[in-house]
């Protein structure tokens, strides 16, 4: 029998965005890349640069 790991909606691992400062949740399409992923969304990854150039 499998151990549990599945995750189940409402007890998802958390992140906080590097660009927005923000927490933002686990999703599915991240399942292979979790450990690399580091911004929200698209937005936050494409302002990157702008964030870490006003501070």
């Amino acid at each position: 029998m499998k151990p549990a790991t599945r995750l189940v909606k409402g007890n998802l691992p958390t992140k906080i965005c590097q660009t927005c400062g923000r927490p933002f949740e686990y999703r599915k399409k991240w399942r292979n890349s979790w450990e690399e992923v580091k911004y929200c969304g698209e937005k936050c990854q494409r302002n990157k640069a702008k964030a870490a150039a006003a501070e």
